[in-house]
């Protein structure tokens, strides 16, 4: 049985914006797929998109009622990784705050392990 407490954490401004996105989705049964995949200036990158249904060999994940699938490729690069949302001045959009990342590039939105 593989160890999910550590796999993945969501800051309280990520679960709210999250749960935003869902309800303007108008879909109440649809989960956050978070995942890593080859490319991006830094080698990869992160993924993220709404789903109905998690794959065979997801780990499901919950955090107050928001289903969070992660796939087994992404999770060895994941593991540890917060998951906040920011609305500064310089921006608003989802940041990875991935103790795995041994360099990323600018965007934030690719990096290396």
């Amino acid at each position: 049985m593989q160890d999910t407490t550590q796999m993945l954490q969501l800051t309280d401004k990520a679960l709210e914006k999250i749960k935003k996105l869902i309800a303007a989705e108008g879909k109440e049964n649809v989960g956050l797929r978070v995942g890593v995949k080859a490319g991006g200036c830094s080698g990869l990158s992160y993924q993220m998109v709404f789903e109905e249904n998690p794959l065979e060999n997801d780990t499901v994940l919950e955090f107050d009622g928001v289903k969070v699938f992660v796939d087994v490729f992404s999770s060895m690069y994941l593991k540890g990784t917060v998951l906040d949302y920011t609305d500064g001045l310089d921006g608003a959009g989802f940041v990875f705050q991935n103790p795995n990342a041994t360099r990323s590039c600018g965007c934030g939105q690719s990096f290396s392990a």
